[in-house]
C-alpha cells in the first residue's frame, strides 16, 4: 500500500490493478483546505500480459542510461578498450579463412573472396549472439536494482541490444575496410542492410528475453545458454554458404531465424541475389520467437523481485 499526495499512474505496471480511494483531510484552520490524500492499492493481475509500450517510452531515459552504463563497464580497465569489439570478429575471420576457407576448400564454393564472405557472416552472427548472451544474464547481474526499485524489467534485455549495436557499428567499419582491400564495390542491395540488422536484433531480443526469464526461474539455464549459442553458430551459415544445404532441406534450415537474416545481410553487402523464400521463413520465425519471449517474460515478471 502506497500513500502519496499525487498518484502517478504511469509509474504503475500494466500487470497490476490500481484502486484509488480518497481520504478526507482533517479540518484545517486556514480558509483553503488541503486536497484529500489518495491511497493507491497495487494488486498483481493473473494471466498473460501484453507489453506496455507506453510505459517503456516513459522510461526511455533510463534505457539510454543503462546502455551507456553497460558500454562504459564493458571497456573499463581494459588494455585495448573498444578495440575488443573489432579484434573478436577479425580473429574469428582469420581462423575461419584458414580452416574452412583453405583446408575445408570452402573458398571454392563461394563467389568472391572468402575472408569478406566469412566476415559478413561473422558480423551478423556476433550481433545476434552478443544480444542473447548478455540479455540472458541481464536480470541476474542487476538483481540489486530489481529487488529495490520499480521500473519495466524489460529494459534490462533491451539495454543489452543497445550495447551490442554499439559493438556492431565499430565492427562494420572493419567490413568497409575489407571491402576496400578486396575491391568489393557496394551495390544497390546495400539499402536493405538496415532491414536485416533490425531482423537480427529482433531475433536476439526474442531469444534473449526468453532466456533471461528462464535463467531467473531456473538458475542452471545460465550455463546452458552459452553452450546452446556455441552450437547454434555451426547450425547457421556463418562459415559456409546457404547453398551448401540440399535444396529440399533449405526451407527447413531457414526455420532457424538467423539463417535468413545472415543470408540477407551477406547479400546486401556483397551484392548477391536474395533468397527471399528462406528470408521470409526466418522473419516469420523471428516474430514468433519474439512474441513467445515477450509474453513469457511478462508472465513471470511479477515474480522477479521475489526469486531473483
Amino acid at each position: 500500500m502506497i500513500t502519496s499526495d499525487t498518484p502517478h499512474k504511469s509509474d504503475v505496471d500494466s500487470s497490476i490493478s490500481v484502486t484509488e480511494t480518497p481520504i478526507s483531510a482533517p479540518a484545517q484552520t486556514i480558509n483553503s483546505p488541503a486536497p484529500p490524500k489518495v491511497i493507491t492499492l497495487i494488486k498483481a493481475r493473473r494471466g498473460w500480459q501484453t507489453v506496455n509500450f507506453s510505459q517503456l517510452w516513459a522510461f526511455r531515459e533510463l534505457l539510454f542510461f543503462l546502455v551507456w552504463r553497460d558500454v562504459k563497464v564493458r571497456y573499463k580497465q581494459t588494455v585495448l578498450g573498444a578495440a575488443w569489439a573489432i579484434l573478436q570478429p577479425v580473429m574469428t575471420m582469420i581462423v575461419f579463412s584458414i580452416f574452412f576457407g583453405r583446408l575445408g576448400k570452402m573458398s571454392e564454393r563461394v563467389t568472391g573472396e572468402y575472408p569478406v564472405f566469412a566476415f559478413a557472416g561473422i558480423l551478423a552472427w556476433t550481433l545476434f549472439s552478443a544480444i542473447v548472451s548478455q540479455a540472458s544474464i541481464s536480470l541476474i547481474s542487476s538483481s540489486n536494482m530489481i529487488s529495490k526499485i520499480y521500473f519495466p524489467r524489460l529494459l534490462m534485455p533491451l539495454a543489452t541490444a543497445g550495447t551490442a549495436l554499439v559493438d556492431f557499428a565499430l565492427s562494420l567499419l572493419v567490413m568497409l575496410f575489407l571491402m576496400a582491400i578486396y575491391q568489393v564495390l557496394p551495390s544497390i542491395n546495400l539499402v536493405l542492410l538496415p532491414l536485416f540488422v533490425v531482423g537480427i536484433t529482433l531475433a536476439g531480443v526474442g531469444v534473449g528475453t526468453l532466456a533471461a526469464a528462464l535463467v531467473v526461474a531456473y538458475r542452471d539455464f545460465r550455463y546452458v545458454v552459452p553452450f546452446v549459442v556455441q552450437l547454434w553458430m555451426f547450425a547457421s551459415p556463418v562459415a559456409y554458404p546457404l547453398e551448401i544445404v540440399p535444396p529440399n532441406w533449405q526451407w527447413v534450415f531457414a526455420v532457424n531465424p538467423v539463417v535468413g537474416m545472415i543470408s540477407g545481410f551477406r547479400s546486401s553487402i556483397l551484392g548477391e541475389a536474395y533468397r527471399w523464400d528462406c528470408i521470409g521463413i526466418s522473419f516469420i520465425t523471428t516474430f514468433a520467437i519474439l512474441l513467445v519471449g515477450l509474453f513469457y517474460f511478462r508472465q513471470v515478471e511479477r515474480r522477479f523481485a521475489d526469486i531473483i
